[in-house]
């Protein structure tokens, strides 16, 4: 049995904290796609840490954890995330495993992406510069290494061959900057990578799931960011809805059980890319603030606004969501009045449907109105103890959704959730 958890909105719903809560009900943790672009942070102990490719289980060490074949993998942050991991003493060899398929990420990736995206001037996507996309494309295009790879003895030749091709490509671009600290750096990380448990990943979940073990797939950025249905071409480079699952895990549909959709109770977004509901005021301001929105992995500051359910509604289609779990419900705790976008106006004609293109036509969000319920509820453990504005705010969602939001995290803290 495999229950998923991901993203509905553009990444940065708080998954990490979400995992770990549900992670001690299941038997493995398992991050079906992304790269070191994701950023799931934890609270362990009080203190933060910030993982960008291991799943968030690793804490708890009776679990195991797999990074997925759907995963593009930087060997060199994966080392720095070990050593963070390491300093909370916990023996991340002992339960983490990697898949053999898993795609490498290069340093000349990192190159072609920085290259691209000074090329594109003041059209950029917003790439977070990793490398993943290049590396999506070398794993479509047929051309990418695997972790795999890394046991064969033409491994090196592999890479040079591949680096050849790539510094075309960044020739062509006018990028001629020195990266051989960055390879120095990624050769040093792969002796530390072949240290692992690298294992046949569909094989090692499926011979799981059939001895009975429950596994909980985790999933990076959100799904409006879906390389095919997310706001392209503002988008990542991989499948971050629940189809993702399978291609990136190696399991088959009617394996997956429940799909648990992480949403804030209003919306953020990093980087370029449409955003109907984005407040460019002190309201905008004082959610940034008050959420602390800034980039786990970039430090950029978030884009804020109301919760945009034109554009829920639409993932939770996607993805057959069959529960929500919303976070960062205090952060709307001081404010008099919220609002929730329930339709588009979309050149003049209302819309109740995403667009096919958000940026090529203009939106205008329609909104309907809540009272706040100011009030600190960053204490309360019963929902019933929840101010009724809360209720009526959940209870509209529900309803508008056709979904129900059965979680809502009130703080930080990994015991900071309430079973609503």
């Amino acid at each position: 049995m495999v229950d998923v958890i991901l993203g509905l909105q553009w990444g940065d719903e708080g998954k990490g904290k979400i995992v770990d809560y549900f992670a001690p009900g299941y038997d493995v943790i398992a991050r079906f796609q992304g790269g070191p672009n994701a950023g799931h942070t934890l609270y362990v102990g009080g203190k933060k840490i910030v993982l960008h490719q291991i799943p968030s289980g690793i804490f708890h060490e009776d679990k195991t954890n797999l990074i997925g074949g759907g995963v593009v993998l930087d060997a060199v942050t994966l080392k720095r995330e070990c050593e963070n991991v390491a300093a909370f003493g916990v023996d991340y060899r002992k339960n983490m495993f990697i898949s053999e398929r898993t795609h490498l990420i290069l340093p000349t990736h990192r190159a072609i992406d920085k290259a691209s995206e000074l090329a594109k001037g003041n059209e950029k996507i917003g790439s977070t510069l990793k490398g993943i996309g290049p590396a999506y494309m070398d794993k479509t295009g047929r051309n990418g290494l695997r972790v795999g790879n890394l046991l064969d003895k033409s491994f090196t030749t592999e890479y040079i061959k591949l680096r050849l091709k790539h510094q075309k490509i960044l020739d062509s671009l006018n990028f001629h900057e020195d990266i051989s600290a960055w390879e120095e750096e990624f050769f040093e990380a792969l002796d530390f990578l072949r240290q692992f448990k690298i294992v046949n990943g569909e094989y090692f979940l499926n011979d799981k799931i059939q001895k009975g073990c429950k596994v909980l797939a985790e999933g990076a950025q959100g799904s409006m960011l879906d390389v095919d249905f997310g706001t392209f071409p503002f988008v990542t480079s991989s499948n971050t809805i629940s189809a993702g699952v399978c291609t990136g895990l190696g399991i088959a549909p009617q394996k997956i059980k429940e799909v648990f959709g992480v949403s804030k109770a209003y919306c953020t977004r990093v980087g370029s890319g449409p955003f109907p509901t984005e407040l460019l005021d002190e309201t905008g301001e004082t959610l940034r603030k008050t959420g602390n929105e800034f980039g786990s992995t970039t430090g950029r500051p978030r884009r804020c606004g109301w919760i945009d359910l034109v554009a829920l509604q639409f993932a939770c289609m996607i993805n057959g969501v069959t529960q929500i779990i919303m976070t960062k419900a205090d952060i709307l705790d001081n404010l008099e009045e919220l609002k929730v976008c329930n339709a588009y106006k979309v050149d003049g004609e209302e819309h109740s449907m995403v667009p096919f293109q958000m940026n090529r036509v203009k939106i205008e969000p329609g909104y309907k109105s809540f009272e706040g319920w100011k009030k600190d509820i960053s204490a309360i453990t019963d929902f019933a103890a929840m101010p009724q504005q809360m209720k009526t705010y959940i209870s509209y969602l529900n309803e508008f959704l056709g979904v129900p939001v059965n979680y809502i995290s009130n703080g930080p803290g990994s015991h900071q959730i309430v079973k609503a």
